[in-house]
């Protein structure tokens, strides 16, 4: 089958959005090391503690896994129950406010990102391996930039404005 290359502007960005889909549905590509259906999700809430300990942004709790997910409280909730009992999570006191509960990375959690991180790179690497060394680094560095504007609009935005 012959795949047909967008000829406008305006199919090539039409194109992008079920492009992104697709790289959702491939993300479990068996390279080395392949990270299960399960992991994969989890790897969504310890992602999002380790950025938030890493960028020192403040302390993660249930809700802010909910907010940052754009999912509701009890489905977030559920999501940190299986990683607390995966063995990737752990609750603790809040420093600020002994009332509260924040989540914090086990050393389970770190070596499960750490392989994570292994296998995107080694993913990365097989898709794009007929790509020139140029093209390679380009595409690393706008899907870079992407994602920071992308953060960068989600957190100007009021919370009820927030595309989810």
């Amino acid at each position: 089958m012959t795949k047909r290359e967008p000829k406008t502007a305006d199919e090539l960005l039409d194109a992008v959005g079920p492009a992104f889909g697709k790289l959702r549905r491939s993300s479990l590509l068996e390279v080395e090391d392949p990270i299960s259906q399960k992991d994969l999700s989890r790897t969504l809430v310890l992602r999002i503690v380790l950025d938030a300990e890493r960028e020192d942004t403040g302390e993660v709790t249930v809700g802010a896994v909910a907010q940052h997910l754009g999912v509701d409280p009890s489905v977030a909730s559920r999501m940190v129950s299986d990683c607390i009992s995966g063995g990737y999570l752990v609750r603790a006191a809040s420093q600020r406010d002994g009332r509260r509960t924040v989540l914090h990375l086990s050393p389970e959690g770190r070596e499960l990102m750490a392989r994570f991180a292994r296998h995107q790179r080694s993913a990365f690497e097989y898709v794009t391996a007929d790509w020139s060394e140029r093209e390679r680094l380009e595409f690393a560095r706008l899907m870079l930039k992407y994602v920071d504007s992308q953060d960068s609009l989600r957190h100007r935005l009021p919370d009820s404005d927030a595309p989810r």
